[in-house]
């Protein structure tokens, strides 16, 4: 173009590069655009070359982008004595016990195993120096079952409003066997812990003695995972969550399971709706953006109001919800009951009012009877420890003349503890028995009634009654 001249010496290295400089100003007038592009090859050819540092790779990338998510979960519960020479010597004793979790939503929700928190008396999570560290309290602790061994913890904030960086969700079944994976955790309280592997399974159950499984296909990698990893984040590569840290198999050498995130999806979405809090909905949304509705009960609130499989919910009493932990809130903690959601249907928006229903009135309308949850107080001044505690059922507080109930015998301080086939331990199994028995059917119930010497309760006896249901 004749713009550059440049002088080559004989082995072909550039040795001299110089603008001409009586071309650039004659032809700047005539042609703007050949100046500017002379500059900036100038530029390009006499600029240091850009520095990259090769330790940042995919590996680094992923950990730096979850391990603020990542916490140290701390927790402190009391063993009782067993033997009357144990407790005069020893009492009371408190256990301690130390795991990981990982946050999950930007208002402090968490997950974890079950059996990192089971019978804890107190918990506390210490964010890792990624997050800015500190330690927090932790408010609720929910629970699908034992078998599933994954539990959802609240994190107290500091201040109103506080948030929190919470992980990325894989998509289901979205696993390379042999890809790299990273097993997460924040163990024992001394800070960050990464270890590296491959996908080793996607199907694998270790066994274990004495224990029924739940999840057939736990996954397994070769990235160390130590018990204080427990409950912490397995990630890929795009430093994404691809299951939930659970185990590894003793005796054996780079052998680590992992709760995959399908199985994760499943229990989030058993633990955390308004039936767990006592509000009948009636309906599934998916745990992922956007929230699409995966299934209704067609005689529930949900299907009565006319909401249907694969409508999406665009907002909620006119908010648009930002998550499914959030959406799930709204229906479990606002006072009123009455939601108004509107939905996309086929390209459509629509508004669905849809008032829940509390346990309690479905209680009242279907057996005419008010129940209440059994507590350590209630089970302590009842005399139900030697009959499983709060395991035992639920406390009869009042029962309504000629209600089901009523024929069947019950009358307030007896313990509702079957119905039908099905034991009933709390209002949401007690919930679960009744909502799978159509109105004007009959069913068995059980229950123990208190046997009594004026105020004092000496023991229970078990009784049957088949009722008809309202």
């Amino acid at each position: 173009m004749g713009l550059l001249s440049v002088q080559i010496r004989p082995d072909g290295i550039m040795n001299r590069l110089r603008l001409r400089r009586h071309f650039i100003p004659r032809r700047l007038g005539r042609n703007p655009a050949i100046g500017a592009m002379a500059l900036a090859l100038l530029a390009t050819a006499t600029a240091a070359p850009a520095q990259t540092d090769i330790r940042r790779d995919a590996v680094v990338q992923a950990v730096e982008k979850v391990m603020p998510c990542v916490v140290n979960v701390a927790t402190e519960s009391v063993v009782e004595a067993h033997n009357p020479i144990e407790e005069l010597f020893y009492g009371s004793r408190s256990h301690s016990a130390l795991g990981s979790g990982v946050i999950i939503s930007d208002d402090g929700y968490l997950l974890t195993n079950l059996h990192v928190v089971n019978r804890a008396t107190r918990i506390q999570v210490k964010l890792s120096d990624a997050a800015g560290g500190g330690v927090y309290d932790v408010q609720h602790v929910y629970v699908v079952t034992p078998k599933q061994d994954v539990a959802l913890l609240k994190i107290v904030p500091k201040k109103k409003g506080q948030k929190f960086k919470a992980v990325q969700f894989a998509k289901n079944d979205d696993l390379l066997l042999g890809e790299t994976v990273l097993a997460l955790g924040n163990p024992f309280g001394l800070g960050e812990s990464v270890s590296r592997g491959i996908l080793s399974s996607k199907s694998r159950a270790p066994a274990r003695e004495n224990e029924d499984l739940s999840m057939e296909n736990w996954l397994q990698t070769d990235a160390l995972i130590n018990p204080g990893n427990s409950g912490g984040p397995l990630i890929n590569l795009r430093g994404e969550l691809i299951g939930i840290n659970i185990a590894i198999l003793e005796g054996a050498q780079g052998i680590g399971f992992a709760i995959p995130i399908k199985e994760v999806r499943e229990a989030l979405g058993e633990m955390f709706n308004p039936e767990t809090a006592s509000r009948w909905f009636g309906a599934r949304v998916g745990v992922d953006t956007p929230l699409v509705v995966q299934s209704v009960e067609s005689n529930s609130p949900a299907g009565r109001a006319g909401l249907e499989t694969g409508d999406t919910v665009l907002r909620i009493n006119g908010k648009a919800p930002g998550d499914f932990m959030e959406f799930n809130r709204l229906l479990r903690e606002e006072p009123k009951l009455d939601f108004v959601l509107t939905v996309e249907r086929a390209g459509e928006r629509r508004d669905l009012n849809v008032p829940l229903v509390p346990f309690a009135q479905l209680f009242r309308e279907r057996l005419g009877v008010d129940l209440q949850n059994l507590t350590p107080e209630l089970v302590e001044q009842l005399g139900l420890g030697r009959l499983g505690g709060t395991e035992s059922g639920l406390f009869v507080a009042r029962v309504e003349k000629g209600s089901p109930a009523d024929e069947a015998s019950l009358s307030k301080y007896c313990v509702l503890n079957g119905i039908g086939r099905r034991r009933v331990r709390n209002d949401l199994e007690v919930f679960m028995a009744l909502s799978q028995v159509g109105r004007g059917k009959t069913v068995d119930l059980s229950f123990l009634v208190p046997q009594t010497r004026g105020d004092l309760i000496l023991g229970y006896q078990e009784e049957l009654a088949r009722v008809k249901l309202r």
